[in-house]
């Protein structure tokens, strides 16, 4: 059920309430409420974090945090979890792990919430965010020098996301695998992924990617 849906359906429940005197027909409408304000704090996040990206891209620095962003995110989660939404709760503890790893660069603080993002995601089957839980993770273990461990998660991200046809995302995540392998002595390899990741990004109108290829190709 979308959101349309769920706001009409609470003039019904309104009218079971008072003209049918069903108050259960009110717990029914906070659900349904709360629904639609998880999934739109979650959405309002996810743009400001976009904003975030977008600023830090083109002025070279990373941009102040919005003190909005996490208490989204946060709100999200926590009714995501009161509706016993697992799907949903998976997602907010991803955008919450990525906040502290992207934004705070705290990988400490982010781990448990990608970790259990990842294993909610795995359960409920959602490849998306699973995929994205995954790459953060990798990230996380490159960053601390676990060069095998970050190319496992970012090489089964890549896989969830070719099979999830996310290809701009694929290509994403060849950057990274590149950068590992240029680490572990392999340039060969590095080159050839980044030339598949460069015909994927310009394939599908990643342009802002593919400049960024480009410039890691310069740096390894």
């Amino acid at each position: 059920m979308n959101a349309e849906d769920r706001i009409e359906r609470t003039r019904t429940l309104y009218d079971q309430a008072v003209f049918g005197g069903d108050a259960g027909a009110l717990t029914d409408a906070d659900r349904d409420l709360d629904a639609v304000e998880a999934d739109t704090s979650l959405a309002r996040g996810r743009i400001l974090h976009a904003r975030f990206l977008h600023a830090r891209a083109h002025t070279g620095s990373s941009p102040a945090e919005d003190p909005a962003e996490l208490p989204l995110f946060e709100r999200a989660l926590k009714l995501y979890r009161t509706l016993g939404d697992a799907r949903g709760e998976g997602e907010a503890l991803f955008w919450i792990g990525c906040l502290h790893q992207v934004i705070r660069r705290d990988n400490e603080t982010a781990l448990p919430a990608l970790e259990q993002s990842c294993q909610l995601a795995a359960r409920t089957g959602d490849k998306p965010i699973h995929a994205e839980a995954l790459r953060h993770l990798g990230i996380a273990a490159h960053m601390a020098g676990r060069l095998d461990e970050a190319r496992e998660h970012l090489e089964e991200s890549s896989r969830l996301r070719r099979e999830i046809g996310a290809m701009p995302g694929l290509a994403s995540n060849m950057v990274g695998l590149a950068y590992i392998a240029a680490a572990q002595n392999r340039r060969t390899d590095a080159l050839t992924t980044l030339d598949e990741a460069h015909a994927i990004a310009q394939a599908h109108g990643a342009h802002a990617l593919a400049r960024q290829i480009q410039q890691t190709r310069t740096e390894i």
